[in-house]
């Protein structure tokens, strides 16, 4: 008799238990019993969520649909003049009406830069 058996050990207790039975019916029908409910559930799966996918590239739909040639020409008519300096300036933060040129003080040695 080999030192270790191939088979492992199972107690009379566990056979009753629904684990082992399912284990039994795996290795006698292994289609009907793992196969086909795996196969269901991913068919049921794809009904239930092809709803919500729907729902999903609807929304996204909306977002980004194609204006018609009316509402195109609406929007331009709505939308406010801008003059690209004034909006520079102003988002510069700077009022540069009021400014004045002051001279930066050099250190002492440091050279004007005028010849």
């Amino acid at each position: 008799m080999p030192t270790f058996q191939n088979k492992t050990f199972r107690s009379s207790a566990d056979t009753g238990k629904i684990g082992m039975r399912y284990r039994a019916l795996i290795g006698k029908h292994p289609f009907l019993t793992f196969g086909l409910p795996f196969i269901a559930v991913i068919v049921a799966g794809s009904f239930v969520l092809t709803p919500a996918t729907a729902i999903r590239y609807e929304k996204h739909d909306r977002k980004v649909r194609q204006l018609t040639k009316d509402e195109e020409l609406n929007v331009r008519r709505a939308a406010r003049k801008v003059d690209m300096k004034e909006e520079y300036y102003r988002l510069a933060g700077r009022d540069l009406d009021n400014w004045e040129q002051k001279r930066v003080e050099r250190l002492p040695g440091e050279s004007d830069g005028i010849l």
